[in-house]
């Protein structure tokens, strides 16, 4: 099996055929010179020892090499082999509440563009462990199952905002329940859920929910993010422009505050801990600190093709053709020089 790992450098080739091209032209220009002063016959008579098979030979022998030198930037790799990589870590599970409330800006640019912010880098901290993502408003669903492809999980990650649930609210019990759904295995370890959420107004008894999933072993850190005092839901039209901000039937303009009480009894309930979310973003690198420290649990064995450089035997090649061209001459050995020379 064989590949280029930079196949786009291969549009370097594309001089071989002008390299070429030149010395066509040379060799024909030199003919044309050549037969100005004397003729084919004669010249074969003068200069015996010239051999024009030589110089078309070093001519190929400078192409050839140069077309692996060129070759050699893309990389070709073959001589494949199979490999077993293990991968060790946890199961997280991140649970992000998308309700109108999280357009807040009391965190700019927003309580959702913050936390999506702080999950991407959370993300890349992550060392082996798989990675779901569960959204939530008045209803939650998974947008992201768990899966050790953490690219793929940011893109599920950026397509998120408030409209993606038509249903509004704060469904913390629901998003609790959804998420230990998308944990396998019957062991009461390994498995971790992070709830980012403003926590106001919520629905359902969040923290019996919280109590089931200590009973299955699951750890949950509550990250709480907006301001205590509140800030008014900004309101917004297709092109981003502000139109207001959002009212109650009477006509007051709602203020949103972080509920932090909820989130700091879900976190107790399951032994995990409630952290307030900081413009640095520490509180998820303090999270992902402690699932580091966590026992680890095989996750995964696969095995798979590992393609083997060799650009080096390209090079090496190259350059002993380019050798060899500087040693070959163009004249071959006459035995008898001078017989028939003057007659």
């Amino acid at each position: 099996m064989f590949q280029f790992a930079n196949p786009d450098q291969l549009f370097w080739l594309m001089l071989v055929p002008l390299l070429a091209g030149c010395a066509w032209f040379s060799l024909r220009s030199r003919r044309k010179a050549l037969l100005r002063f004397v003729s084919e016959p004669m010249q074969a008579r003068l200069a015996p020892g010239v051999d024009p098979r030589r110089r078309l030979w070093k001519i190929l022998l400078v192409l050839v090499a140069t077309s692996l030198l060129l070759a050699a930037l893309a990389r070709p790799q073959f001589g494949t082999r199979l490999e077993t990589i293990e991968r060790e870590g946890q199961d997280v599970v991140v649970a992000l509440d998308v309700s109108l409330s999280m357009l807040a800006e009391d965190i700019q640019p927003s309580r959702l563009a913050k936390a999506k912010h702080a999950i991407s880098s959370f993300v890349d901290l992550l060392q082996g462990d798989r990675f779901g993502l569960v959204a939530f408003a008045g209803a939650a669903f998974v947008q992201c199952p768990l899966t050790l492809d953490y690219a793929a999980s940011k893109l599920f990650l950026d397509a998120l905002d408030t409209s993606i649930l038509p249903v509004q609210g704060t469904a913390m019990e629901e998003a609790i329940v959804k998420s230990l759904d998308m944990f396998t295995g019957e062991e009461k370890t390994h498995k971790v859920l992070v709830l980012i959420t403003d926590g106001e107004g919520h629905q359902g008894d969040p923290v019996g929910a919280a109590r089931k999933a200590a009973e299955q072993g699951v750890v949950i850190y509550t990250v709480g993010i907006g301001s205590l005092e509140g800030s008014p839901i900004p309101l917004r039209d297709e092109r981003g422009r502000r139109e207001g901000f959002k009212k109650d039937p009477a006509g007051n303009v709602v203020m949103t505050r972080l509920d932090q009480g909820t989130l700091q009894e879900i976190a107790r309930e399951t032994g995990g801990e409630y952290f307030r979310a900081s413009p640095g973003e520490r509180e998820l690198i303090d999270i992902q600190a402690e699932i580091a420290g966590m026992d680890k649990k095989r996750l995964s064995a696969q095995e798979f093709t590992q393609f083997d450089e060799q650009f080096q035997a390209f090079v090496g090649l190259g350059w002993v053709l380019l050798v060899l061209e500087l040693l070959l001459g163009e004249r071959r050995r006459v035995g008898h020089v001078w017989r028939g020379r003057f007659q």
